[in-house]
């Protein structure tokens, strides 16, 4: 095996500069040992194709028990900062027949049947968002992040899931503690309490979901449970899977996407003026800046070539970025690090997976962004960002990509009467001036109970 000449690459934690350390790893070769938060060291990829055989084929695994010597010899200490991402047992960290078993209740629940009867849902859900938004003073700097791109996608998975509303419920104690789930500058302290506090809440909240049934994805699950198909754990690592996933993934996606659209303003009006569609922008911003920028680890399940004389050894972890992959020169051509609607490959990415690990979520997640985005920019045509000669700041993370906030003017440096830019233009202006005495309260950072 050849081994690398230069010294590790080690990943900066925080993520500040994550598609520069993209950048100088492909500079390296198609795989790279870099060394993770908390000394580990593993084998990096960001090519779009070794990204899709590897996410495909047999070669690796996500099961660190079966898999990952470092882990199972007990090298790797159980109180590693990102040890979660590695001890949970579900769907994405099962690997043969286990995986199989535990995806098979999971898809059960994701049906097109249950999506579809949710979808006018979604649409109340951010109604009744942009609403709250009317509400903020014409000219006051709004976080977009916090009030709109968070609270849409925390209130739809709390209603898939049957979480319940209360000052004191489980809604807002999940949505402080999925916020720092995909901290990976955390301190160790910080990221153990955080991890007793996610399975104390759930604890809870599963022994009510036994008490009170309803026509919900929790009631599904624990059903799978007593029929036997999962363990108690299984149970619980699996719903840790989809409340995480399914919110921080559509609140990265709302928010990059507007983002992006905001900062290219010649994009937003390809897309305004119909020359290209929402679901185009949607699938450029997955390709552009992938939600999650990279999977779970995965581990070498034989030795694997990469190329006569690179070899990442049997039972070395290996990184699939997803976030390299999306921005590979090799197929999305030299200008990859630019934001383009009309790219002839925006499509081809992996930022949903592939292979038997693609997300079960996405045809929700791509339903719940568009109606946020049409809604969004229809009630909003001027929507602006409040400082677009200053990018926001990145979440400190290496596997969730977006922003800390996303400051915004709802309408725009110039709140006139103008063009109209929005079939709902009109009707948004008379909302603001019949809710003008309500007026006074800014975005929330916190969701609703």
């Amino acid at each position: 095996m050849a081994q690398q000449a230069c010294p590790f690459l080690t990943i900066d934690p925080s993520g500040e500069d994550l598609y520069g350390e993209i950048s100088r790893i492909r500079d390296q070769g198609p795989a790279v040992e870099i060394e993770l938060p908390g000394g580990v060291r593993a084998w990096w990829i960001n090519g779009l194709e070794l990204n899709k055989r590897l996410l495909a084929g047999p070669e690796t695994s996500k099961d660190a028990f079966q898999h990952w010597p470092a882990w199972i010899n007990g090298d790797i200490s159980r109180t590693w900062p990102l040890a979660i991402w590695v001890s949970v047992r579900n769907m994405v960290t099962a690997y043969g027949p286990d995986h199989s078993r535990l995806r098979k209740p999971m898809a059960a629940a994701f049906t097109k049947r249950r999506v579809d009867a949710l979808l006018p849902r979604v649409q109340e859900i951010v109604d009744r968002a942009l609403d709250d938004l009317e509400r903020i003073p014409v000219g006051e700097v709004v976080d977009l992040r916090a009030a709109f791109a968070a609270s849409v996608p925390h209130e739809v998975v709390c209603e898939l899931f049957g979480v319940p509303h209360g000052e004191d419920g489980p809604r807002r104690a999940l949505y402080r503690i999925i916020n720092s789930f995909f901290d990976t500058a955390i301190s160790l302290e910080d990221a153990q309490a955080n991890a007793v506090d996610l399975y104390r809440t759930l604890t809870a909240f599963l022994q009510d979901k036994r008490e009170h049934p309803a026509d919900d994805l929790t009631t599904a699950l624990i059903a799978a449970r007593d029929e036997g198909s999962l363990s108690e754990q299984e149970l619980m690592d699996n719903l840790i899977l989809l409340l995480t996933a399914g919110f921080e993934t559509t609140v990265n996606l709302i928010d990059n996407t507007v983002h992006s659209l905001l900062a290219h303003p010649d994009q937003l009006e390809l897309v305004r003026s119909g020359r290209v569609t929402w679901e185009d922008a949607i699938e450029e911003s997955l390709r552009f800046e992938a939600p999650g920028a990279m999977s779970g680890l995965r581990y070498a399940v034989e030795d694997i070539e990469i190329e006569p004389g690179l070899t990442i050894p049997k039972g070395d972890p290996v990184v699939v970025s997803f976030a390299g992959a999306g921005r590979d020169p090799e197929r999305h051509g030299p200008d990859a690090d630019r934001f383009d609607v009309t790219r002839a490959t925006s499509r081809d990415h992996v930022s949903f997976g592939h292979g038997v690990h693609h997300c079960l979520g996405r045809p929700l997640a791509m339903a719940e962004t568009t109606a946020a985005l049409t809604s969004l920019f229809d009630r909003f045509p001027r929507l602006a960002l409040a400082d677009p000669g200053r990018p926001p700041k990145r979440l400190r993370s290496i596997i969730s990509t977006g922003h800390q906030e996303l400051p915004v003017l709802l309408h725009g440096r110039d709140p006139g009467p103008g063009p109209d830019l929005g079939p709902r233009a009109e009707e948004a202006r008379a909302v603001r001036k019949l809710t003008e005495p309500l007026r006074g309260t800014s975005g929330t950072t916190v969701p609703p109970a």
